[in-house]
């Protein structure tokens, strides 16, 4: 099957919320899939299409948040962005729409300030986090209803390297 040309875009929660719900929350009321920083004035959600299909295939949301256990006045406490919902449809997954969401929001956060980037992530997804350039920190957790989890953590930088993707954002994080 040939993988689409995968288009990304900053939307409102509700475009991304039946996807995270079905996805992460399945089986739970879909008030479980409602998160406190959904409305934060300073959380934006990405979503990932196949082209100009209307469909959501990818999505997460990403907001200010200090590392867990950071040092004062580190770039961890006082520049981080914490994602969360990272979901991908059961039919696109392994197509590129998870790392297309995650790109696309590691270049936003970047553009708001960011230097690190930061998620508590299945543990199942330790292999995907782990190619994007995130590395483990501390023990595995078990978020009661959801699974385990590790805290995954990425060091970005800001480059202007002018047009990229298909959308022709401005600007590319990239790991250090």
């Amino acid at each position: 099957m040939n993988n689409p040309v995968i288009r990304t875009a900053v939307v409102p929660v509700s475009e991304v919320f039946d996807l995270r719900w079905e996805v992460l929350r399945p089986g739970l009321p879909r008030e479980s899939a409602v998160f406190p920083e959904d409305a934060g004035p300073d959380t934006f959600h990405i979503a990932a299409y196949a082209g100009d299909a209307p469909a959501v295939l990818g999505c997460g949301t990403f907001f200010p948040d200090p590392l867990p256990d950071a040092e004062p006045g580190s770039a961890a406490a006082a520049s981080a962005y914490r994602f969360r919902g990272m979901a991908s449809a059961p039919a696109a997954r392994g197509r590129g729409f998870g790392a297309a969401v995650l790109r696309a929001g590691t270049a936003e956060a970047a553009a708001r300030g960011a230097r690190v980037l930061w998620c508590n992530g299945r543990t199942v997804a330790r292999g995907f986090y782990e190619h994007h350039g995130f590395t483990v920190r501390g023990e595995e957790f078990v978020i009661e209803g959801v699974g385990p989890h590790h805290v995954f953590v990425r060091e970005i930088v800001r480059e202007i390297v002018g047009e990229i993707g298909d959308a022709g954002e401005k600007g590319e994080a990239a790991a250090r």
